[in-house]
């Protein structure tokens, strides 16, 4: 299976893609950034990015587009911003017929570090040994698409034809899951 990863953002779009292989193994097929320069209007900084997520869907031509699901943050213009990016991104996906998934940053974390509150250098850390990687991809968004990738590539049911958890990595991705809906219940009712 192959996973386009979306970190979204107004002024840099994070973008990886990852091969899955047998026995939970990823191979890197490609990374990067797409921009908009911040002093153009939002329509046209959105449809730099679209055209850009576009162009990478047709070069790589995944089977699942992985987004970050947006949560809210104090800085509304921020949210605002990336929030629009996930839905070019989802429309870009719709027009070529390919799967979305949203995933959580906890959820991420946890299935990529085994740690739901992991911090950003260790992500990158991690994605550069699990791609076999000298050093942490950059920018990064483009490690932490790379992590949203393999965070869905990962998942129980593109494991098993089933979508069952049949397998102790497929167990361990299931709980990384639960953990972090847990943490994400404690801190929605903080």
């Amino acid at each position: 299976m192959r996973v386009l990863g979306v970190d979204p953002g107004l002024t840099r779009c994070g973008l990886g893609v990852v091969e899955s292989r047998p026995g939970r193994q990823v191979a890197l097929v490609a990374f990067g950034a797409a921009t908009s320069p911040p002093d153009d209007p939002v329509d046209r900084r959105l449809l730099a990015i679209a055209d850009a997520i576009g162009l990478w869907i047709d070069r790589h031509q995944p089977d699942a587009i992985a987004i970050e699901r947006v949560f809210a943050q104090r800085n509304a213009y921020t949210v605002s911003g990336t929030m629009q990016v996930s839905g070019v991104a989802m429309v870009e996906a719709a027009r070529r017929g390919v799967e979305v998934a949203l995933h959580t940053p906890t959820e991420v974390k946890a299935a990529v570090t085994g740690n739901g509150d992991a911090p950003k250098e260790q992500i990158a850390r991690m994605v550069a040994r699990l791609l076999g990687l000298a050093a942490p991809p950059r920018p990064a968004d483009a490690a932490d698409a790379l992590a949203l990738a393999i965070c869905h590539a990962w998942r129980p049911s593109t494991l098993s034809p089933t979508g069952q958890a049949a397998t102790a990595a497929q167990k361990a991705w299931v709980e990384a899951a639960r953990a972090a809906r847990r943490h994400r219940k404690t801190w929605v009712a903080a």
